[in-house]
């Protein structure tokens, strides 16, 4: 038996736009180049939105930083990112971010937010060993956020979290194209399911957009049993309902281009251009986001 690849997830939103396609605009926000899987989905939902990504790759890895702190920083990149591109929807592919920032983002913007946490729900309801892992950062799996989620949808099954910082680093690594090793995945696949009750797992989340970024390498490391789920898709059709696109009776736009804004080095960003095109499907132009 294979590992199985299903494609779930919980998106937290509010209010409904209507809108053409090539009028709208959309802001997808994370710590690092993870959220890009999670733009790469919406490109294939809505492939003529026009797009904006704005990557805090000054400020990166979120995992282990005071919550505090992040929720100021989070809240002062998404404003000047949104000042910037003036988005009809605003998406935070980021779990940290998601799991701690989203009502401070929703109370200080004016803007429809879609934000992403672990699908704890859909993974207790695949599972028939009842045992599932959460795989996140540390802000995330330790979340306030996420207890509540298993408080209220994991009663009939035991929850692991593990957090796994080498792994965000790996996936950043993979889109770099440089100094990867898919062996680092392997050994902490390994030390983290060589831990008591993990060979009982049968559900795997990936509660971090950056980890899609190295699926096959975290597959290829897996127990065969394991099912792993992503919410890439999940997020792509619920921005896609939020802004209620209509249809659209004119041509296509071609090749519409995304802008890239990091708070980070450019020219670090422009050297993951092609991976970051081949990702999206299209060409990204690199801007720096001065806070």
């Amino acid at each position: 038996m294979t590992n199985n690849l299903h494609v779930y997830g919980k998106v937290e939103c509010v209010n409904y736009l209507k809108v053409g396609a090539m009028d709208s605009s959309i802001l997808v926000f994370d710590s690092g180049s993870g959220g890009l899987t999670v733009a790469a989905e919406i490109k294939k939902r809505i492939p003529n939105i026009r797009l904006s990504y704005v990557s805090d790759a000054g400020f990166f890895p979120y995992g282990k930083k005071p919550h505090d702190i992040l929720k100021k920083r989070i809240l002062d990149v998404i404003s000047k990112a949104s000042s910037l591109t003036q988005p009809d929807i605003i998406v935070i592919a980021c779990n940290t971010a998601s799991t701690i920032a989203l009502d401070l983002l929703r109370a200080e913007l004016n803007i429809p937010i879609v934000g992403v946490v672990p699908a704890i729900k859909p993974a207790t309801s695949l599972s028939k060993s009842k045992v599932v892992m959460v795989l996140g950062t540390h802000t995330t799996v330790n979340s306030a956020y996420v207890k509540m989620l298993i408080t209220d949808f994991a009663t009939e099954c035991k929850v692991l979290v593990e957090d796994s910082e080498a792994l965000v680093l790996a996936s950043e690594q993979k889109l770099l194209g440089k100094a990867f090793d898919p062996d680092i995945v392997t050994q902490e696949i390994q030390r983290i399911f060589n831990k008591p009750d993990a060979f009982d797992t049968d559900v795997l989340v990936l509660a971090c957009t950056h980890f899609p970024l190295i699926n096959a390498e975290i597959k290829n490391a897996l127990p065969h049993h394991v099912t792993v789920i992503d919410s890439g898709l999940a997020i792509a059709n619920r921005t896609h309902s939020l802004l209620k696109i209509e249809h659209q009776t004119c041509s296509p736009i071609l090749d519409p281009e995304v802008t890239f804004y990091t708070t980070g080095n450019v020219d670090s960003e422009q050297a993951k251009q092609s991976k970051i095109e081949a990702l999206l499907q299209c060409s990204v132009t690199f801007k720096r986001l001065l806070l």
